[in-house]
């Protein structure tokens, strides 16, 4: 029974769309008609609202911070499946029908929890592609697909294959950003 509590209490913290929430509260707009119709961050930055943008980012950071951080002190042995269940919230929200972010930052927050040297590395790769590319969308693939490397070669711990995953899924919910970077029609994104 504990394991199903945790399993659930993640994914509904994960499930939290801040993207929609913020948008709707103060711009009074559904952030599902703005730009690429994303609940995450990036979109919430085309809203014209940096403040926004910014504060969806850190939401969605925060959402995968708690529950991780709570099942890594006092439930270990259920720290990886944790970390799945705030991702799958996160990028199959009940509230939206199961069409939810990219889960770029929810990730990001997830492996600040596992390990803040490989959030690092992630951030590090994530910032040197896009002041060479602009692409959110690639910043993310890459920064995404350098974990399981970084991991399996530098921190050589035995759960390769969770980073693995993690990509996998990420690279799904990146497949129209994909089709559009290989078609050269894919937007460039303004951070600041």
């Amino acid at each position: 029974m504990k394991l199903e509590i945790i399993i659930f209490v993640s994914y509904f913290l994960g499930s939290i769309p801040f993207g929609f929430l913020l948008t709707k509260i103060f711009l009074k707009k559904d952030i599902r008609e703005i730009g690429s119709g994303n609940i995450g961050a990036t979109n919430a930055l085309r809203t014209g609202s940096k403040s926004i943008g910014y504060a969806t980012l850190a939401l969605d950071i925060l959402k995968a911070v708690i529950p991780v951080i709570f099942v890594k002190v006092y439930f270990i042995e259920y720290l990886y499946i944790t970390s799945l269940s705030v991702f799958l919230g996160h990028v199959f929200p009940v509230w939206l029908r199961f069409k939810g972010g990219k889960g770029v930052a929810t990730y990001v927050g997830i492996l600040c929890c596992l390990d803040i040297y490989l959030g690092f590395s992630f951030f590090i790769i994530w910032i040197i592609t896009f002041l060479i590319f602009k692409y959110s969308s690639l910043s993310s693939l890459l920064g995404s697909l350098s974990i399981p490397i970084i991991n399996f070669f530098i921190f050589k711990e035995d759960v390769f294959f969770f980073f693995v995953i993690m990509f996998v899924l990420i690279f799904y919910t990146h497949r129209e950003n994909i089709k559009r970077l290989l078609n050269r029609k894919e937007s460039k994104t303004k951070i600041y």
